[in-house]
């Protein structure tokens, strides 16, 4: 990095990410993948210093690898966090897209999936205030991969899993804003910039 205030963000984008899995994904229960891999700390939260879209692309590359190269019991899942980039929704998803197409090109596609995460993230066809769309908005763009065996062991031991995301947007919406920032309160820090922007995505909800 080229400044101690780039690190600095470095820091507290890992640090907010972590606080935002524990406290919203894990804490409401919004993907029964997350608590087991939190629990036994075999989550990586990796802050690209990327400064534009190939060079993230690279470093998704290397956490792909990484994973590949790791054994499970290690490293389960990896989150790529761009603190610098994308924070354009329509921008991240054409990234999004690219990344799914490096997964097929490296034959991994079977093996791996990605989950997307932005703080502008929009549902296509969903009114922008709908609270459905805070069950993918994060802190930062992030791209999540995670082992697709890994998700199906989760899935085959919950109740109804085709299910979870309707479950999911039925409880953010009985919570409200205020019982959503009250769990995580950098919500606030970004949610009018969220619901200015326009849909534009499918649900991709873990």
């Amino acid at each position: 990095m080229s400044t101690a205030s780039d690190e600095r963000l470095v820091e507290q984008a890992r640090t907010l990410t972590q606080a935002w899995v524990e406290a919203m994904v894990v804490g409401l229960n919004l993907c029964p993948f997350a608590a087991p891999v939190v629990r036994n700390e075999t989550i990586r939260y990796h802050v690209s210093e990327a400064g534009n879209e190939d060079d993230l692309l690279r470093d998704f590359l290397q956490q792909l690898s990484d994973l590949v190269e790791t054994p499970q019991a290690e490293l389960s899942t990896t989150l790529v966090i761009t603190p610098w980039l994308l924070q354009d929704f329509e921008e991240f998803l054409d990234l999004v897209a690219d990344a799914e197409a490096l997964l097929e090109q490296a034959g991994v596609e079977d093996l791996f999936q990605i989950a997307s995460f932005h703080p502008g993230y929009l549902f296509e066809g969903v009114d922008a205030d709908d609270l459905s769309h805070w069950t993918n908005r994060a802190p930062f763009p992030t791209l999540h991969l995670i082992r697709q065996d890994e998700m199906s062991r989760a899935l085959a031991s919950y109740a109804d899993p085709e299910q979870i995301p309707e479950r999911n947007i039925a409880r953010l919406r009985e919570m409200g804003r205020e019982g959503l920032i009250a769990r995580f309160p950098p919500l606030a820090d970004y949610w009018p910039r969220a619901d200015a922007q326009e849909p534009g995505a499918d649900d991709n909800t873990e």
